[in-house]
């Protein structure tokens, strides 16, 4: 059996469209221009204002990128600051571990030192290597020094020794003159130094 529904749109709008139709003219512009007004806004709401959102999330996460990119850059920067700072202490240690020689090249730079008394003329009444101390990468080596000549060659040699590759300084500098004589007797500590190269573990 098919049931009939009442026409409940019709007789809910009729009245609507009666009361709408007593008003003026005026009245009834402005109720068009709201339920205009009404429907621009309700479209503006559920379509501009997410896009608006989503914009707004968008710059955000656009500017904490770019706060993410300065900040990669900055540790980039600081990488190769110090990557170059350390290039730099490598090729300076190169140098100066060139200037401190090994345990087997030390009696090659003895024989030089006194090498270059010899060349100023100087004759040696001692030359003696002492204990060495270890300080650290590195050791010193004091030599004990006794010479015989005059106040210029005891001069050339100290210049020649300071002109050696490896450091060598010379130290307790003492001259007594002999008697009736130009020349002088002179003693000194010349202090050498050689790298300390520490063993490595063996494995056990």
């Amino acid at each position: 059996m098919k049931i009939q529904l009442p026409d409940i749109s019709s007789k809910v709008i009729q009245p609507v469209y009666d009361n709408v139709g007593k008003l003026g003219k005026g009245q009834r512009i402005g109720i068009c221009a709201g339920a205009f007004f009404l429907l621009i806004g309700a479209f503006a709401y559920f379509s501009f204002l997410p896009k608006f959102t989503e914009i707004d999330q968008l710059k955000k996460d656009i500017e904490d990128l770019e706060r993410k990119l300065m900040l990669s850059k900055t540790k980039a920067l600081q990488l190769s600051k110090y990557r170059k700072m350390m290039a730099e202490a490598e090729t300076e240690f190169k140098i100066a571990k060139k200037a401190l020689p090994e345990k087997k090249e030390i009696p090659s730079l003895l024989t030089g030192i006194t090498d270059s008394g010899k060349d100023a003329g100087l004759e040696f009444l001692l030359f003696k290597p002492n204990p060495e101390a270890e300080k650290g990468f590195y050791a010193e080596i004091p030599v004990s020094i006794k010479v015989t000549g005059n106040y210029h060659n005891i001069a050339v040699f100290f210049d020649k020794v300071a002109r050696l590759f490896r450091i060598v300084n010379i130290t307790d500098i003492r001259l007594n003159s002999i008697k009736d004589t130009n020349n002088l007797n002179g003693s000194c500590t010349a202090v050498t130094y050689r790298f300390v190269e520490k063993e490595k573990k063996k494995a056990s």
